[in-house]
């Protein structure tokens, strides 16, 4: 059986302003360099001692959701500019605190910081989300937000996510958990 058989397919989801597409084996340096800002990563949870390989992790689990679920995260470029703008969509995620986070669809958004304030997560995530609903139809997808992103918390809540508990990941972080079940019909 040749690679290419092994592999999902790719996707290509286009909004207004936005191409989001299954990443790429070298997109780990765009995640790189996505998380280099400080205000970027501030809250992504306790610090990864390496960047680096901590990004490469991050796209393997990315590439492994897709190939195991047949969905996973995109990566987001403007469509007028090329530019890349983050990460985002839903992928299969095993958190290992319980509490409705293990062997679940997660939703999770990661936005440049140039490109904030402009919409383009909430833009890109419920494309993301009217996919998800007709080709998986998923009864539930979950996301954990750290305290103190308020603007992420908005979106959750503007997606649908409702808040249902609270976790303590270490380190003085706490995130609040939030579910979105899809309706029915």
């Amino acid at each position: 059986m040749t690679q290419d058989r092994l592999l999902p397919s790719a996707l290509v989801l286009e909004t207004e302003r936005l191409l989001l597409r299954t990443p790429g084996r070298d997109d780990h340096h765009l995640l790189r360099d996505l998380v280099a800002d400080p205000d970027v990563c501030r809250f992504l949870g306790p610090r990864a001692a390496d960047p680096v390989t901590d990004m490469f992790s991050r796209a393997l689990r990315g590439g492994g959701s897709w190939f195991f679920y047949g969905y996973g995260t995109l990566m987001a470029f403007e469509r007028s500019t090329g530019e890349f703008v983050g990460q985002l969509g839903v992928f299969h995620s095993m958190r290992g605190f319980g509490k409705g986070m293990d062997d679940v669809a997660e939703a999770g958004w990661i936005v440049a910081k140039p490109y904030w304030g402009r919409g383009y997560a909430a833009e890109a995530m419920a494309e993301v989300l009217r996919w998800i609903d007709t080709v998986h139809m998923l009864p539930r997808t979950c996301c954990m937000i750290e305290r103190g992103n308020a603007s992420s918390v908005k979106l959750a809540e503007r997606l649908g996510y409702l808040r249902y508990d609270e976790h303590d990941l270490g380190d003085g972080v706490m995130v609040d958990l939030f579910e979105r079940v899809r309706a029915q019909g």
